[in-house]
């Protein structure tokens, strides 16, 4: 292993599950906004990725375009869904970055 003995493994390796826990919990408290269409469209969503909530403005369904609704749904999830990939690779990488391996 390079320099290591067996108590460091073990070290490291309990820091990287408390690390992981920790992980987990900011993953869950992680809460974005997005939207589409000028913001005609918002979706909360967690850091699970599962969307918490849905806001159409009253005057998309008026318009009565479902197509155009559809694609602004999907624009609005997709660009949820990138923001909470930014913010868990950016905790991720502080995370590592505080283990000390070479290269992190």
């Amino acid at each position: 292993m390079g320099g290591f003995n067996s108590r460091q493994f073990q070290e490291m390796l309990e820091q990287a599950q408390k690390q992981a826990q920790e992980l987990q919990q900011k993953m869950q408290q992680t809460v974005v906004d997005a939207s589409a269409g000028g913001g005609s469209v918002t979706i909360k969503m967690n850091g699970q990725k599962q969307v918490l909530e849905t806001r159409i403005d009253p005057s998309v369904i008026q318009s009565g375009d479902v197509e155009m609704l559809q694609d602004l749904v999907t624009a609005a999830v997709n660009e949820a869904g990138r923001k909470i990939d930014a913010a868990m690779q950016s905790t991720v990488g502080g995370m590592l970055g505080g283990m000390g391996l070479p290269g992190m």
